[in-house]
């Protein structure tokens, strides 16, 4: 394994994704560094979501090559995915629970999936996870007993089920007011502190972009513009970086790309099983 596979946990290499004639990246190259918080930003419509699709193998690439952990995911088969997807947990921008299941019943899920563990150790595995994200004891509870924030830490809850490799968070403030929005911040970042993973967020909420992250990587017109330490993102005279982070709402957006909310939900109910 060389050095680069070391240090990176996911690295994008001339990646292109076009649907149609809309490309919606660019030959695209990043290095997501192991062990600490990237957060992919841009204004809507720039491929965020698509670039997570891609990441997981729910997309292919038109061309380029994608790596994770050094392994080549785009001439991987489906059976290889489903593997590889337990290096991953997901954090979606809802939460993704299913209504008809207790909120034990939803982290267990993917360990369920995934794992041959036998029922009582799931069950303390969710009341570990359930402890560590600050809810202990509503196992029994449906996610329509939840508020938007209790939803997101149980969603939380599951993604951290397998101990995964590499968690993947969409949009993680959406829907949250200030207050709530801080508070899933801070748990994000107290998360962190307590695993070796590497966190990938998409985000649009600038005061929490600069709060968690480690490194910043911008989208902007289907192509990475800058990419690098938070501090170097903050004191760049890039023109694009300074209007957006300044919250310009006349930056323009192309909403010929937008993609709505991003569904990964195949990841957990195994519909890419198989070869």
């Amino acid at each position: 394994m060389t050095e680069t596979q070391i240090e990176h946990a996911v690295e994008f290499r001339n990646v292109t994704k076009a649907f149609g004639k809309l490309v919606v990246l660019n030959n695209v190259s990043c290095q997501l560094p192991k062990g600490r918080t990237t957060v992919i930003v841009g204004p809507s419509g720039t491929g965020k979501s698509v670039f997570l699709k891609l990441l997981v193998g729910l997309l292919k690439p038109d061309s380029g090559t994608i790596l994770v952990d050094g392994q080549d995911i785009t001439r991987m088969s489906q059976q290889e995915l489903f593997e590889l997807r337990k290096k991953f947990g997901m954090l979606f921008q809802d939460g993704a629970l299913f209504d008809s299941l207790t909120v034990g019943d939803n982290i267990a899920f993917p360990l369920r999936q995934h794992t041959r563990k036998k029922n009582k150790e799931i069950m303390q595995i969710v009341a570990q996870k359930l402890e560590q994200v600050g809810l202990p004891g509503i196992e029994g509870k449906l996610p329509s007993e939840l508020s938007g924030g209790m939803r997101k830490r149980v969603g939380l809850a599951r993604a951290l089920a397998l101990n995964p490799e590499i968690i993947l968070f969409d949009e993680p403030n959406s829907g949250l007011d200030p207050v709530m929005s801080d508070a899933i911040d801070k748990l994000i970042i107290k998360t962190k502190h307590l695993t070796n993973s590497t966190f990938i967020v998409i985000s649009h909420d600038i005061p929490g972009t600069f709060q968690i992250a480690d490194y910043i990587v911008m989208l902007y017109k289907s192509k990475v513009i800058a990419s690098g330490k938070v501090k170097d993102i903050q004191d760049s005279e890039h023109p694009v970086l300074k209007r957006f982070f300044a919250r310009d709402s006349e930056m323009p957006i192309d909403p010929d790309h937008g993609t709505g909310q991003l569904d990964l939900r195949p990841y957990y109910t195994g519909q890419l099983q198989g070869g």
